[in-house]
């Protein structure tokens, strides 16, 4: 279990994350995170999912929570691992995270809950940025499943 009042730090099993990727033309939506893991770095909009939520449903709540956009999940574009260590070498966060290629439906544009900021950045922009670890590649993965209309994987 954990140490402390945080459950998602030292957890005793991975915990399941969703992430949301939003294009507009050359543009992607990031947030930056005003909380751990990763506080201050730019990464894609979402959260942990609840128990009961499958994870399309806690996609759709995160993004609203966290953009305030109404999104449509489109297709599955990643999962990975997000495993950040602890000085003493034991597992401060562990995370699975799925991340989707999602359509905006409605809403407007603000930073919420977990966010400090959400902005539509150009992906030129990306290598130059504080980025959390493999938020490059995923954007660029799901830039070219939206290119090539790769849905329903």
């Amino acid at each position: 279990m954990t140490t402390n009042n945080d459950p998602r730090t030292y957890p005793d099993r991975p915990l399941v994350g969703v992430g949301g990727i939003v294009f507009q033309e050359d543009k992607v939506l990031l947030i930056r995170r005003g909380r751990e893991p990763g506080r201050g770095k730019w990464s894609i909009p979402g959260g942990a999912v609840r128990l009961g939520e499958t994870l399309e449903q806690a996609l759709i709540r995160e993004m609203r929570e966290e953009t305030g956009l109404e999104v449509e999940p489109l297709a599955l574009v990643e999962v990975l691992d997000r495993i950040v260590p602890a000085t003493d070498g034991r597992i401060r966060y562990h995370y699975i995270l799925v991340d989707y290629l999602c359509l905006v439906r409605g809403g407007v544009l603000r930073a919420g809950s977990d966010a400090d900021e959400a902005v539509f950045y150009r992906l030129e922009y990306l290598p130059n940025m504080a980025l959390t670890p493999g938020v490059e590649k995923v954007v660029r993965k799901g830039k070219f499943f939206l290119d090539k209309e790769v849905f329903g994987l």
